[in-house]
C-alpha cells in the first residue's frame, strides 16, 4: 500500500473510532494534513474499497473499516500510554495479593477495566469459571442500538462458556481477536491477555465492537501484565 493511501486508511480508522460516523473525503481533506483535494482523496477512497479496507454502509456516506481494514491498522499500532490516575488505581488493585481473597480481588480488577476501557470484561479462572463485567458499556455503543444486533450480543452472553473453552488454553500473550476470528461475537473485538497470581493462572479480556480504542485496550493490558 502506498504511504498516502496508508495515512487515509488510518486516518478514516482512527476519525471513526472517535464519532461512530462515516468518514468523508472532506473531512479527511481537512485532518490529513497531505495538501491533496478532496477529489484526489475520494480517488484513494475508492481503491481502499475496492482492496476491502473500507466500506460504505450507504448511498452518498462516507467510509467505514472492514475487518480487512482493522487488521491492517492493528499491524501498526501501538499500545497506548496508560494515564497516571489509571496507574495508580490499577497498582493499588494489584497490591492486593492475598490468596483467600484472590477471585474478589480479580473480580475488583475487572470493574476497573472495564471503567477505563468503556468495554465488557471477562475473566476466566477456568474453563468453566468465569466472570464478566460491563456489559453495560457494550450496549450504549452506536453499533448496539440495532435491535438483531443486541439480539446477536444476548446470544454472546448465553455462549460465554462456549466462547471461554476456545480460548483459555490457547492465550498466552495479549491477542486480539476481530469480527470474524472473535469467538465472543463476529460484530465485535476482544483483546485477550493471559494473568498469573501466585499458583492461580487464566485470562481476561476486554470485549468491545470492532471500532474499540485498540491502543488504549492494549495499553491496558500491557500494564496490568507487566505489574501482576
Amino acid at each position: 500500500m502506498e504511504d498516502r493511501a496508508r495515512v487515509l486508511l488510518s486516518q478514516i480508522i482512527r476519525e471513526y473510532l472517535k464519532t461512530a460516523s462515516p468518514v468523508g473525503s472532506r473531512c479527511l481533506e481537512a485532518k490529513s494534513r497531505l495538501g491533496v483535494s478532496s477529489a484526489t482523496i475520494r480517488n484513494e477512497m475508492a481503491v481502499l474499497e475496492k482492496e476491502g479496507y473500507i466500506t460504505q454502509p450507504y448511498t452518498s456516506a462516507g467510509r467505514v473499516p472492514t475487518q480487512k481494514g482493522y487488521e491492517f491498522f492493528l499491524e501498526r499500532c501501538q499500545p497506548g500510554k496508560v494515564s497516571d490516575k489509571e496507574a495508580k488505581e490499577i497498582s493499588e488493585l494489584l497490591k492486593q495479593k492475598s490468596s483467600d481473597q484472590l477471585e474478589f480481588n480479580i473480580k475488583q480488577l475487572a470493574k476497573k477495566l472495564a471503567q477505563f476501557s468503556q468495554g465488557a470484561v471477562v475473566i476466566g479462572f477456568s474453563e468453566d469459571d468465569f466472570y464478566y463485567t460491563g456489559l453495560s458499556n457494550l450496549f450504549s455503543q452506536p453499533e448496539f442500538q440495532d435491535p438483531e444486533l443486541v439480539y446477536d450480543l444476548g446470544l454472546i452472553i448465553d455462549r460465554l462458556d462456549q466462547a471461554m473453552n476456545k480460548v483459555f488454553e490457547n492465550i498466552a500473550e495479549i491477542q486480539v481477536l476481530i469480527g470474524s476470528q472473535n469467538p465472543f461475537g463476529r460484530q465485535c473485538s476482544v483483546v485477550l491477555s493471559s494473568w498469573k497470581i501466585s499458583d492461580q493462572t487464566g485470562i481476561m479480556g476486554i470485549l468491545g465492537p470492532m471500532r474499540m480504542d485498540y491502543e488504549k485496550n492494549l495499553g491496558l493490558l500491557n500494564f496490568i501484565r507487566a505489574n501482576i
